[in-house]
């Protein structure tokens, strides 16, 4: 009898996790330790995409799949959950969270939207302990940067903001000669505190902006990636070192291949 393809992943990681002739590795894995591998599969997924890559974008998905898949089985073996239940749970979900599809509701904007979404989210996680208060709901493991838009966006919602982006473009300024007034006291601890208060005032800013600042970050170091390699290469190509050529060199192949890409 022929099985489904997720039929046929989910048998793969039962055989890898079966304790007599499973795979070591995989025996050894539980769910904190495949959380670092399902992060990162996340991450390379938007990197296809960022790529247009949509070979790699099938391999990427399938690779957070397997993550799900592996996850599930972990639980199984618990007596948690099994695969089933999660597929079950986010199609519940998603008929739940929007009933301008499935219900009665109609005619909605996306803006409109992503209200009503935000609004049967906050009821379903109503009297959970861990989603009590304005700022709560916003999971610990997020990117920090991702994680600081969200806090905002959750303070915002209940009117603690600021009322446009140039007030909050002041306040990236206040920050920064904060983060320089920290620096001439030579003191460290404060230095770090200054710096993280700098990088919160510019997700603010980001979200003001309506930028993704994970995204506008990730996109910044493929930039700077991008024309370092140019300009290494520049610089390099008569067999010359970097460290050889030194700064004035570097700065001058720099603009050249930023003037280039401009």
């Amino acid at each position: 009898m022929s099985s489904t393809p997720i039929e046929r992943l989910l048998a793969i990681m039962a055989r890898l996790r079966d304790p007599e002739t499973g795979c070591p590795w995989d025996l050894q894995q539980s769910f904190a330790t495949i959380v670092p591998y399902t992060i990162e599969e996340a991450y390379e997924v938007a990197d296809a995409v960022d790529r247009g890559d949509l070979d790699d974008l099938r391999d990427e998905l399938g690779d957070l799949l397997f993550q799900v898949v592996f996850q599930a089985r972990i639980a199984e073996e618990a007596g948690a959950f099994r695969f089933d239940d999660v597929a079950t749970a986010i199609a519940d979900k998603m008929v739940r969270r929007h009933p301008h599809i499935f219900g009665a509701v109609r005619d909605l904007d996306p803006e409109a939207v992503r209200a009503q979404w935000e609004a049967i989210k906050a009821r379903e996680k109503a009297g959970r302990p861990e989603a009590q208060g304005a700022l709560a709901g916003v999971p610990l493991a997020l990117p920090a940067l991702t994680r600081a838009e969200k806090i905002s966006r959750k303070a915002a919602a209940v009117g603690f903001d600021w009322p446009d982006a140039a007030q909050v473009v002041a306040k990236v300024r206040e920050e920064t000669g904060e983060v320089e007034e920290a620096l001439a006291a030579g003191d460290a601890e404060a230095v770090a505190e200054e710096i993280g208060d700098l990088l919160f005032s510019v997700a603010n800013l980001a979200r003001h902006a309506r930028v993704d600042p994970e995204e506008a970050l990730r996109r910044a170091n493929e930039k700077f990636r991008r024309r370092f390699a140019a300009m290494e290469a520049e610089v390099t190509a008569g067999g010359q070192s970097l460290a050889a050529a030194g700064l004035a060199a570097m700065e001058e192949a720099w603009l050249q291949v930023k003037c280039r890409e401009g």
